[in-house]
């Protein structure tokens, strides 16, 4: 089967000066642990921090992608960049991994559609519409409500994505701005990332509302393994662990990630996180299982969010073990085929029809 991860944040980590041609040690994800994971493609999506606008998001967003195109070329021999879902499956049979592109938060588009054909010409695949807070084109599921849903820009966004063969990510994005997203486009869309509101109260989670709206007009809603997203009582104690008073620690790395020291204390917080009492690989099961009964077998896949969280469940502490997750679908039940429906093929499938310009009401 072919496994594919909707959602990584590698991009942010290789600014912070990771090489992912070799096995770190404390990496969520190198390219050394996804061939050991059995992970054959990936979306690694240039993060756009809300606090970014105009000129200052477009800019950090090609930063980001000109470290993904150094890195990607120093491993062309074991990796190379997929366009498309038939680049995914050519690279596999040479042996290779495959790296896709995509933009978190279109802050990054300002209010540009050249700005769009640009990154669509240098391989970009998805945007995710929003991020922590409204932007230029929606409100964000934990923004202030400014537009009600997609603004005056966003509504033209969608069209043009639609022309452009671009997915639509609307993971981030507030209740009402999927709303108008699922009546505007023309094609299936995806949610790249997050849970199921039934299972867990977080904002960014999806109500089961918005699971079958997403499935009946093709699209597909991928499971993180991110625990805030999968599980209330890891939040309460994340709450009362106070780790979170910590996290100040991240943004002195981040903002120097060449001092040893700045290095080391993030990881010192990051073994703290790991040693509480986590959710395990069967919640993440739990949120497949209630997304495969609203929205079918064939509109559930998986994007982890690695390498833009702290922390991850029990037993998935990087992609090096993400065989683990078909185990536990396989204990509870699922077939080999729906495995690989949810591994990759349900994704694959979305990325052809959008391609393609399959209509939204195309469904399967």
């Amino acid at each position: 089967m072919t496994v594919l991860d909707a959602h990584c944040d590698a991009p942010s980590q290789m600014v912070r000066l990771r090489d992912y041609g070799v096995d770190n040690a404390m990496a969520q994800v190198d390219f050394p642990k996804m061939v050991r994971g059995g992970v054959d493609a990936s979306f690694f999506a240039a993060y756009v921090p809300a606090s970014l606008t105009g000129q200052a998001a477009t800019d950090w967003a090609r930063r980001l992608l000109d470290e993904a195109d150094r890195q990607v070329a120093a491993c062309a021999g074991s990796v190379a960049y997929a366009r498309c879902a038939g680049g995914v499956a050519r690279n596999r049979r040479a042996g290779l991994t495959s790296v896709l592109l995509g933009i978190e938060n279109a802050s990054a588009l300002q209010e540009s559609f050249d700005l769009l054909r640009e990154f669509h010409r240098r391989g970009v695949r998805y945007v995710t519409l929003t991020h922590s807070a409204d932007n230029q084109v929606g409100d964000s599921c934990t923004g202030k409500g400014t537009w009600g849903g997609l603004s005056p820009f966003g509504k033209r966004l969608v069209p043009e994505m639609n022309r452009r063969r671009m997915l639509i990510d609307v993971a981030h994005s507030a209740d009402a701005t999927i709303r108008d997203v699922l009546e505007l486009s023309e094609v299936p869309i995806a949610y790249t990332h997050g849970g199921c509101r039934a299972l867990a109260s977080h904002r960014r989670n999806l109500p089961d509302e918005l699971i079958r709206g997403i499935a009946e007009r093709g699209g597909v809603v991928c499971i993180s393994i991110y625990p805030p997203f999968l599980d209330d009582g890891f939040v309460k104690t994340l709450a009362e662990s106070g780790l979170e008073e910590k996290m100040g620690v991240e943004d002195a790395f981040i903002k120097d990630p060449a001092d040893p020291a700045k290095r080391a204390a993030w990881e010192a917080v990051q073994r703290e996180l790991q040693a509480l009492p986590r959710p395990g690989i069967d919640r993440v099961v739990d949120h497949i299982e209630h997304a495969v009964s609203v929205a079918g077998i064939e509109h559930v896949g998986i994007g982890t969010d690695y390498d833009g969280i702290e922390v991850t469940v029990e037993g998935l502490e990087d992609i090096s073990r993400f065989s683990r997750l078909w185990d536990v679908m396989r204990s509870r039940g699922f077939s080999q085929r729906d495995i690989a429906r949810i591994a990759g093929d349900n994704f694959l499938r979305v990325l052809k029809a959008v391609r393609k310009g399959v209509n939204k009401n195309v469904n399967g």
